[in-house]
């Protein structure tokens, strides 16, 4: 069966404001509440069957705007959630010269598959979620899903849906430093198990033209 996925980054989260990381608990900003209202005015325009959100704050914040607006049944799920960093850094600020070797140490690093600093989710994790979560969208039965998630998982997802089982850390870090996604921003992607290229295509990338 044919479907469409819209996928959703939450709004602007307090993580996202400030400086400091908090995790999976960081709420919505008051930009990001604004953000989150704005899109689901759009949402309520698509022909949406379920939403589908990770099980973080800011994503489940964002996802019931949407729900309070169109009244579409939700769904949680961890499949989705953001890429897992190590806890170390909680509590921490981005900027501590710290926090900045470790994210630069980790971006280098994904070329290999298996390095793990400490806790973080690596390479080989994050694409075998991702494929997790492909199979768990695949198995849905209805057409048209809004999926509300995160920047950083859905850089992974793109490059599993465009590179496949080839995809490598080589081309994962690519995607990962050169495409920007705004929060609220509108990804879609069509799933269409009889097509010749593959089931899964991008067909929009980074919609935010509902923020101005």
């Amino acid at each position: 069966m044919k479907k469409t996925i819209y996928f959703i980054r939450h709004g602007e989260s307090e993580d996202n404001a400030g400086t400091n990381m908090v995790g999976a608990t960081s709420a919505l900003s008051e930009k990001g509440r604004a953000q989150a209202s704005f899109v689901a005015q759009r949402a309520a325009k698509l022909p949406i069957d379920v939403i589908i959100s990770s099980t973080m704050e800011r994503a489940k914040q964002t996802a019931q705007a949407i729900v309070e607006l169109t009244g579409k049944p939700i769904e949680y799920t961890d499949l989705i959630v953001e890429r897992g960093m190590p806890t170390s850094g909680l509590g921490r600020s981005v900027l501590d010269p710290e926090s900045v070797k470790i994210e630069d140490l980790l971006m280098e690093k994904l070329i290999e598959h298996d390095f793990r600093h400490s806790d973080e989710e690596n390479f080989n994790d994050m694409k075998e979620r991702v494929a997790k979560a492909l199979t768990y969208l695949e198995a849905r039965t209805e057409e048209n899903i809004v999926m509300v998630s995160h920047g950083a998982f859905l850089k992974f997802m793109i490059a599993v849906v465009i590179f496949g089982n080839e995809l490598t850390g080589k081309e994962a870090r690519l995607i990962m430093r050169k495409l920007k996604t705004m929060n609220t921003g509108i990804t879609i992607f069509e799933y269409d198990p009889e097509h010749k290229y593959g089931p899964w295509r991008l067909v929009v990338y980074n919609d935010h033209a509902h923020l101005g």
